[in-house]
C-alpha cells in the first residue's frame, strides 16, 4: 500500500513550536502573534504549504539551530483571519511527514529544505489484527468515560490503513509532547501502531483504577451513613438497658479529670462551660475535636503538681562535680539558689543565661542542674524559630491550633517547676509571623510570668516556679530588653590542663563504653591525650577532642575485629599512627621574630584565637592600604594607630620622610574570615613601629588593647578567652591593658603560672615589651 504522492516545493517556510506536536490528517486552528505570522503569510508563495516542527532546545543530539527535530509535518494553510485582539487565527491541515535536510534564514523567517517521508505497508494478518485490536481497545476506553466525537468514531471504524489509524488515535490519548514526537518520528506504520496500542492500554488501565477508586469512595460514603443509623440504634438500646454510651462515658471521664486537676476557681468555670458546650456538639463536627483537645490540655496541665526539691547542698555539689569539671561560677550560683530555697519555700525561679563557645558544656550543664536539684528537665531549641506562635501558641479559631512550646512541654513533663532550658536563644529569627524574642519577654520576666497567657489556653498559667536556663554562643544578637531579664553567666573555653582532666575523667571513660572497649583494659596515657589536645584539636570546648578520642577507639575496635595485636595503652606514638599527621602546628613557636609582623589576640564566638598583623611599605604616594576582610571599627583603629605614630615619630626614632612618598600596607591573614573590633589597636601600633624603625617584633609576645590618638591603651573584653588562645598557641608573654588586671582572677592558675603578663597604660610601654 504505497504512500499518497504529494508534490511540494524544494524549500518551505518553517515554524517551530514547543507546545504541541502536529500529525498528518489533522485539521486544527493556531493562534499566532504578529511577530510569528510571517511563515504562514509567505505560504501563498509556496503552494500554501508550511512545515511545522517540534522544538527541543535542551536536546544535545539536534543538528539544527534552536533544537528543532528532524521529522516534522507538512501542513496546508487553509485560511488566515485577523482577530480583534491583534492576533491571527490560522486554519491548518496536516498533510504528511517530512524530513528536514537543512535550514537557511530568509529575512524574519527560516526556510527548510525537506523531503517527504515515504511510508509503505502491506496488508497482512498482523496489520489487520492490530487494527481490529486498536478499534476494540478504543471502544473499551469509551466505556470508561473517554469521550470521542461521533464523526471521529465513524471515521475510525472505516479506516483500515495502519499509518492513518495510528496517527488519528494518537491525538486522542493523553501523551506528553515528547512521546507524541517519538510517535511522529516512528516511520514504520506497523511499529507506530504497536506503540499507540501500548499507550492506549496504559490509558485504559489508569481509567479502570480511577473508576475503581471512585466506586470505593461512593461505597464508603454509604457505609458511613449506615454506621450512623446503627450507632443511633445502639444508643437507643443502651438507654433502654440503662448503660452509658461511649460518648457519655468519655464526657464523664473528662469531667472527672477536670475535678481532679485542681484548677483555680476562675479557670474551672471556663472548663465547665466548655465541657457543657462540648456535650452539645455533634461528634462528626470539626469543632468537637477542637473543643475536646482544648479540655484535654486544660485538665492535663500541672496546675498544682510540683516535684520536691533536693535541698541537700553537699549532695547537690557532689552531683555537679561528678558531671562537670571546674565551672565554679555556675555551680556556686546553683548552690546559692538551693541555700535560699531551703530558707524560703515560695521563691521565684531564677532566669540564667549561659554564654560561651560551642562544646563547653552549656546544654549538658542544664541536665546536671536538674539532677542535682531533683527536678524534671525540659529542653527546647530556639535556633531558627521565627514564629511567635512557637512561644505563645495559636488561637483556637485556627484549624489545627496547638499551644506554644512552653505550655506543651509543661503538659508533657507533668510538673510546674522543671528546669526549662531554652537552647540557642541567640539564634532566634523574626519575620512577618512575629518576633519570638518579644514573646519571650513575658516568659523570662519573674515579675510577669506568674500569669503567662498562652493564646491557645487563653487562661493565665503560673511560670514563676520554673527555673529557666537559656544558652547562647554570643550576647550581641540577643535584644537588649530580653538580655536585661536574664542573669548572664559566661563560660569561657577550657585550658589544656582542664581539657586533660576532662578527657581523663569523663570523655575517655564514655567513649570506651560507647565503642565496646570498656572491658578490654585499654588506657590512654596523659601524654597521648595532651598530643590529641595540642596537635589534633584547636577549640575552646571539648567536642573536637571527644570526636578524636572516639575515632581512636573505633580504630582500636577495628584492629581487634581483624585479630591484630591488641593494644593495652594509647601512647603519643600510637596517636600519630592511628590519626596520621597532626592537623595543627604551633604558629608562634615555629616562627622567627620578624620586622613588621606582630602576634595579636582576638575574641570569636567559638572562643579566643591568635592573629598576626603584617605591615609593609613600598615607594609610592602617601596612603594607607588595609586588607584582610577588616570591619569599619578595625579600619579606624589602623588609621588612629598611624596618626599616633606620625605625631610621635621623633620619640620612636622614625625618620620624618618615612611617611612621605611611601604607601603603607596593613594586612591581617586569613582574608576570607571577616574581622572587626578595636582591640587590635596596640598590635597595629607595634607592627607599624617595628616596620618603620627596622626592629623585629618578638613572636612569642601576644598583645591586645584599644589605642587612642594620644597613645592611651583602653580596656578590652574577652581577656580570658584571648589568654587561653595565647596559651594554646605557645605564647610566652601577654601584653594587656592595665584596666583588665582584675580579669586575671578568671584565668586558671596553671595558665597564669606558665605565662608572663605585662599590663600597660600607654602604647610606648607595649612597644618596649614587644620590640
Amino acid at each position: 500500500m504505497p504512500h499518497t504522492i504529494v508534490e511540494m516545493p524544494s524549500k518551505l517556510p518553517l515554524y517551530s513550536q514547543k507546545e504541541a506536536v502536529v500529525f498528518p490528517y489533522m485539521l486544527f486552528p493556531m493562534y499566532i502573534g504578529e511577530k510569528d505570522i510571517t511563515p504562514f503569510r509567505e505560504a501563498d508563495n509556496y503552494e500554501k504549504y508550511v512545515v511545522l516542527v517540534f522544538e527541543r532546545p535542551d536536546d544535545p543530539k539536534s543538528e539544527f539551530p534552536g533544537g528543532i527535530c528532524e521529522i516534522g509535518t507538512l501542513c496546508k494553510v487553509n485560511q488566515i483571519k485577523k482577530l480583534d485582539d491583534g492576533r491571527y487565527k490560522v486554519s491548518l491541515e496536516g498533510v504528511t511527514r517530512v524530513r528536514i535536510l537543512d535550514t537557511e534564514p530568509a529575512g524574519t523567517m527560516t526556510l527548510a529544505h525537506c523531503e517527504i517521508v515515504r511510508e509503505f505497508v502491506e496488508k497482512d494478518l498482523v496489520s489487520e489484527a492490530l487494527v481490529q485490536s486498536l478499534n476494540a481497545l478504543l471502544k473499551i476506553a469509551l466505556s470508561h468515560g473517554k469521550p470521542l466525537p461521533d464523526d471521529v468514531m465513524k471515521m475510525i471504524d472505516y479506516i483500515d490503513n495502519p499509518a492513518r489509524l495510528s496517527d488519528l488515535v494518537a491525538l486522542y490519548v493523553n501523551l506528553p509532547t515528547v512521546d507524541l514526537q517519538e510517535l511522529l518520528e516512528t516511520v514504520d506504520p506497523l511499529e507506530r501502531l504497536k506503540k499507540v496500542y501500548v499507550h492506549l492500554t496504559n490509558e485504559v488501565q489508569r481509567m479502570q483504577v480511577k473508576n475503581e477508586i471512585a466506586g470505593e469512595v461512593t461505597k464508603r460514603v454509604g457505609k458511613n451513613q449506615k454506621e450512623y443509623i446503627l450507632r443511633e440504634q445502639m444508643k437507643h438500646i443502651q438507654e433502654e438497658l440503662g448503660e452509658d454510651d461511649p460518648r457519655t462515658a468519655d464526657m464523664n471521664e473528662l469531667r472527672r479529670k477536670i475535678e481532679e486537676a485542681g484548677l483555680p476557681e476562675d479557670i474551672k468555670k471556663i472548663a465547665d462551660k466548655e465541657l457543657t458546650r462540648l456535650e452539645r456538639i455533634n461528634q462528626a463536627s470539626p469543632e468537637y475535636n477542637v473543643s475536646r483537645t482544648y479540655l484535654d490540655y486544660l485538665a492535663g496541665m500541672p496546675w498544682n503538681i510540683s516535684t520536691e526539691d533536693t535541698l541537700d547542698i553537699v549532695r547537690a555539689e557532689e552531683i555537679l562535680n561528678e558531671d562537670h569539671y571546674n565551672l565554679k561560677k555556675v555551680k556556686e550560683r546553683i548552690l546559692e539558689f538551693l541555700a535560699v530555697r531551703s530558707l524560703k519555700e515560695n521563691m521565684k525561679g531564677p532566669v540564667l543565661c549561659f554564654v560561651g563557645p560551642p562544646g563547653v558544656g552549656k546544654t549538658s550543664l542544664g541536665k546536671s542542674i536538674a539532677r542535682s536539684m531533683g527536678r524534671k528537665f525540659v529542653r527546647i531549641s530556639l535556633g531558627g524559630v521565627r514564629d511567635e506562635a512557637e512561644i505563645r501558641g495559636h488561637r483556637r479559631t485556627y484549624i489545627g491550633a496547638l499551644p506554644g512550646r512552653i505550655i506543651k512541654e509543661l503538659y508533657r513533663c507533668g510538673a510546674n517547676n522543671p528546669i526549662f532550658m531554652l537552647d540557642e536563644i541567640d539564634k532566634l529569627g523574626n519575620d512577618f509571623r512575629g518576633d519570638p524574642a518579644s514573646a519571650l519577654l513575658e516568659v523570662l520576666d519573674p515579675e510577669q510570668n506568674f500569669s503567662f497567657n498562652d493564646h491557645y489556653l487563653d487562661v493565665a498559667f503560673d511560670l514563676s516556679k520554673v527555673m529557666f536556663i537559656t544558652t547562647a554562643n554570643q550576647l550581641d544578637p540577643i535584644p537588649g530588653p530580653l538580655k536585661d531579664r536574664m542573669e548572664v553567666i559566661r563560660l569561657a573555653g577550657y585550658s589544656s590542663q582542664e581539657k586533660l582532666h576532662i578527657a581523663k575523667n569523663f570523655i575517655v571513660r564514655r567513649e570506651l563504653e560507647e565503642n565496646g572497649l570498656a572491658d578490654r583494659g585499654l588506657t590512654f596515657s596523659d601524654e597521648a591525650l595532651q598530643k590529641v589536645i595540642c596537635d589534633y584539636t584547636r577549640e575552646a570546648g571539648v567536642r573536637g577532642m571527644q570526636r578524636t578520642v572516639a575515632s581512636i577507639c573505633r580504630k582500636v575496635a577495628k584492629e581487634i575485629t581483624q585479630n591484630k595485636a591488641t593494644r593495652t595503652e594509647i601512647t603519643p606514638e600510637a596517636v600519630a599512627e592511628l590519626l596520621g599527621p597532626k592537623k595543627f602546628h604551633n604558629e608562634v613557636a615555629a616562627e622567627n621574630d620578624r620586622i613588621g609582623v606582630v602576634t595579636g589576640l582576638a575574641w570569636t564566638e567559638t572562643g579566643g584565637d591568635i592573629l598576626f598583623i603584617e605591615v609593609t611599605s613600598m615607594p609610592g604616594k602617601a596612603e594607607l592600604i588595609l586588607t584582610g576582610s577588616l570591619g569599619d571599627v578595625m579600619k579606624e583603629s589602623a588609621r588612629a594607630a598611624l596618626s599616633y605614630i606620625e605625631a610621635h615619630a621623633k620619640e620612636f626614632g622614625i625618620k620624618p620622610d618615612a611617611f612621605k612618598n611611601h604607601t603603607i600596607h596593613i594586612h591581617v591573614p586569613s582574608g576570607a574570615i571577616p574581622k572587626d573590633g578595636p582591640s587590635a589597636g596596640v598590635t597595629m601600633v607595634t607592627a607599624l613601629v617595628s616596620l618603620l624603625t627596622g626592629k623585629p617584633a618578638r613572636r612569642s609576645v601576644a598583645m591586645t588593647g584599644e589605642i587612642t590618638l594620644t597613645g592611651r591603651v583602653l580596656a578590652i573584653g574577652g581577656l580570658k578567652e584571648k589568654v587561653l588562645a595565647a596559651h594554646r598557641a605557645g605564647v610566652s608573654t601577654v601584653v594587656a591593658p592595665e584596666r583588665n588586671r582584675d580579669d586575671l582572677e578568671d584565668i586558671p592558675e596553671n595558665v597564669r603560672a606558665e605565662l608572663q603578663f605585662i599590663f600597660v597604660t600607654e602604647a610606648s610601654e607595649a612597644l618596649a615589651a614587644a620590640l
